[in-house]
């Protein structure tokens, strides 16, 4: 099968999708193409992301289908914006807001080189600031009945000039409304995954919960304070044997930053137990703005 790497499509450069006229090649994913285009009709640029159909499986199309169809029924200021959805003869594409920036994985990898031991973890209250801003979407998309299922640093993306984080990558998500057409596929990415999607068990908003919890931790203390693995499989199997004693130290043993009440808000987020977690997004991001409030007012 043809490979992402090999394809040239230097072609599509000044032709028209949809209502967008192709300018530049942005980035490559796993099988999908982005490209920077103009939008005619309201003379702007966005992003167009393409499948190919040379590399078209029932996965990828569904991937690519769901991606888009998730997104684009929602409408918030820190979920990224869809605004068409078409195929050509060669390729499915969908139009989608450009952000000019760096995702959160790539600001946590270049904080973990920074010269200075201090600076290697983000700020306690910029730290908040980001989670409350990602709670309060998920806590919109779950309204929806949409779960994300994969978040992770990678897939929160932030403007250059206002800073704003913004969630993408519904290639996931799941939407609660008509009947589970993927339930016996355990998807997601391992580190973040909730113990539900690794036993392929029931999921709901609190899956979310447990990956932006453990997004969290990871944003206060650099590196999560887990055990050693060797492969994906060992760390899924890690996590359903240590349940709750899969975290070798506390946040606040990490970072003196921490007051321990924060430590009661991260464990209570990345509890294995969906029952004894925060029982959804917005009680979560009450909390961080009650610690907010008491522990960091300047």
């Amino acid at each position: 099968m043809t490979s992402i790497k090999e394809l040239n499509l230097d072609y599509l450069i000044g032709q028209e999708v949809g209502t967008a006229t192709i300018l530049k090649e942005l980035a490559r994913g796993g099988s999908a193409i982005v490209f920077v285009a103009f939008q005619r009709t309201l003379k702007r640029q966005i992003a167009v992301k393409i499948l190919p159909k040379v590399l078209l499986t029932a996965d990828t199309a569904e991937r690519f289908q769901r991606e888009a169809e998730s997104a684009a029924i929602l409408s918030h200021p820190n979920i990224i914006q869809i605004y068409e959805v078409g195929a050509t003869d060669d390729f499915l594409f969908f139009a989608m807001q450009l952000v000019h920036g760096k995702s959160l994985a790539e600001y946590l990898k270049a904080a973990r080189k920074h010269v200075l031991p201090s600076r290697r973890i983000l700020p306690v209250k910029t730290t908040i600031d980001i989670m409350r801003k990602v709670l309060d979407a998920l806590d919109y998309a779950h309204h929806q009945d949409i779960i994300h299922r994969d978040i992770k640093p990678g897939n929160v993306l932030f403007e250059t000039h206002s800073k704003r984080p913004i969630v993408l990558d519904f290639g996931i998500a799941k939407t609660l409304r008509g009947p589970d057409e993927d339930s016996s596929v355990i998807q997601g990415t391992p580190v973040y995954m909730a113990p539900e999607q690794i036993l392929n068990e029931v999921i709901d908003g609190r899956t979310d919960v447990y990956a932006a919890g453990l997004m969290l931790f990871e944003m206060l203390v650099s590196k999560l304070p887990m055990p050693p693995w060797d492969s994906a499989r060992s760390l899924l199997q890690m996590k359903l044997d240590k349940k709750d004693q899969l975290f070798l130290r506390k946040p606040s043993e990490l970072n003196k930053a921490i007051h321990p009440d924060l430590d009661e808000i991260v464990l209570k987020a990345v509890s294995f137990y969906p029952d004894t977690r925060f029982p959804d997004c917005r009680e979560f991001l009450e909390r961080l703005e009650e610690y907010n409030a008491e522990h960091l007012r300047n």
